[in-house]
């Protein structure tokens, strides 16, 4: 029924494998390598379109110090992170609260109103661009980072929602009920009892939401204009002229702009890890 292990397969297989496995591995890299390559390269190299032979010459420092110091990267990252940070508390916050609702708590159109959280999952994004954006147009928050970060709660509160409910629920519920024995509160169960034991599932759903919010660019391009509101995602264009694009400078904005994520993650990969095989074994 299952694939049998690699180690109890034939030697043949194995070695099939292990060489196999590092050309999947270039692949899947290759344009992260590509990316990290041109972003060392000077612009005349793409102008006489010398784009995978050897760099006339190495501008590392200063193509990564123009992006710091000759254009608005900077106050890109720090919108990011304006508009990141309380994303991912705010749907976290309301996913644990919702999710300890619809969990614990038995009663009519429980299981209705889970599935409008699901429903909410399936709606296709790009239909909802023209009344999100006449919304936020409506309601002066058009082109604000306080704009993008209710949308982006809003919207990822559904995936959440459905991602602690289900980790609630399989939570040991004979803690619930002694504590309501001993009269302790539902605010207090929720905030002594049923919180400490969700740390593994809120360490691993603020990696996702993290990355997913910090990586967005359509939602970024539709309700910002400008360094005033717009992430790093959409700053990066910036570097778009009318009549050149400066790839090495996007390139090098590119790396900086995935460092963030990627340090995320390896802080939080041990809880991240913990909260995704928790209860798989059961």
């Amino acid at each position: 029924m299952f694939p049998t292990p690699i180690q109890k397969r034939s030697r043949a297989a194995q070695l099939t494998y292990q060489s196999i496995l590092p050309i999947a591995l270039i692949m899947w890299l290759l344009p992260l390598l590509a990316v990290m390559l041109f972003s060392m390269r000077p612009l005349t190299d793409f102008t006489n379109g010398n784009y995978w032979g050897v760099p006339s010459s190495f501008e590392m420092f200063t193509n990564y110090g123009r992006v710091f110091f000759e254009s608005d990267m900077p106050r890109y990252m720090i919108n990011s992170v304006l508009i990141t940070v309380p994303t991912v508390v705010g749907a976290v916050a309301l996913s644990c609260m919702t999710g300890f609702a619809l969990g614990i708590y038995k009663f009519r159109g429980n299981l209705l109103l889970f599935f409008m959280f699901i429903a909410g999952n399936f709606v296709p994004f790009q239909i909802l661009m023209v009344p999100v954006r006449d919304l936020t147009v409506n309601m002066g928050l058009y082109d604000t980072k306080l704009g993008l970060v209710l949308f982006h709660v809003a919207f990822q509160t559904g995936f959440c929602t459905l991602f602690m409910r289900n980790f609630i629920r399989a939570l040991p519920y004979p803690l619930i009920e002694a504590a309501r024995v001993e009269g302790v509160s539902e605010w207090r169960i929720f905030w002594y009892v049923v919180l400490p034991l969700m740390k593994p599932a809120i360490a691993a759903l603020a990696v996702l939401i993290f990355t997913f919010i910090w990586n967005d660019y359509f939602w970024a391009i539709v309700l910002t204009q400008g360094p005033g509101a717009q992430p790093v995602t959409a700053g990066i264009t910036s570097f778009n002229s009318q009549f050149v694009a400066q790839y090495h400078l996007m390139s090098a904005g590119s790396i900086v702009a995935a460092l963030p994520p990627v340090a995320m993650f390896f802080a939080m990969q041990k809880h991240f890890i913990a909260g995704l095989t928790l209860g798989a074994v059961k």
